[in-house]
């Protein structure tokens, strides 16, 4: 009786385990990639980029001090980062394009206006495209982009 209680108790600790581990072990992962990100655009500092955080494969980071923005995007189709300089920027505000007369959101970008021309930078955010869960997805990154947005313009 006590060996077959000790077994199944040792199952079930493998089987709590397992997921944890891989679960910690992809965290050390997109810390570590977030990390060079930062060092790439900030090599001697990067721990002044204050304010970072992220959702659906999106990692947003500010400097608010030095006045510098990273959009970092994990989709597996298309990973890249890009880094804004907000003390050449005038302004900021959010793009979306829907889908014809309806509400569905098919993208979402950032707008900044430069300062000292009329060139506009766009910075695409969410596309409907590369969204596996779609318009769930598409309302939980257009509010956590309007948040973002309110950061973006209190910096600028």
């Amino acid at each position: 009786m006590e060996t077959s209680v000790t077994i199944i108790g040792i199952v079930i600790a493998i089987i709590v385990a397992i997921p944890v581990y891989f679960t910690a072990r992809s965290s050390a992962a997109n810390k570590a990639k977030i990390l060079n990100i930062k060092k790439k655009f900030n090599p001697n500092h990067p721990e002044d980029f204050d304010l970072t955080e992220s959702q659906s494969n999106k990692t947003l980071t500010i400097d608010h001090n030095n006045r510098r923005f990273i959009l970092m995007n994990f989709n597996p189709n298309q990973q890249e980062s890009i880094f804004v300089d907000l003390k050449s920027v005038s302004s900021c505000k959010l793009v979306l394009t829907h889908d014809g007369n309806s509400d569905t959101i098919l993208k979402i970008d950032y707008e900044f206006q430069q300062r000292e021309s009329d060139k506009k930078i766009i910075i695409p955010f969410y596309d409907f495209d590369d969204d596996r869960i779609k318009q769930i997805s598409a309302y939980q990154d257009h509010q956590f982009a309007k948040k973002w947005l309110k950061i973006i313009q209190d910096s600028i």
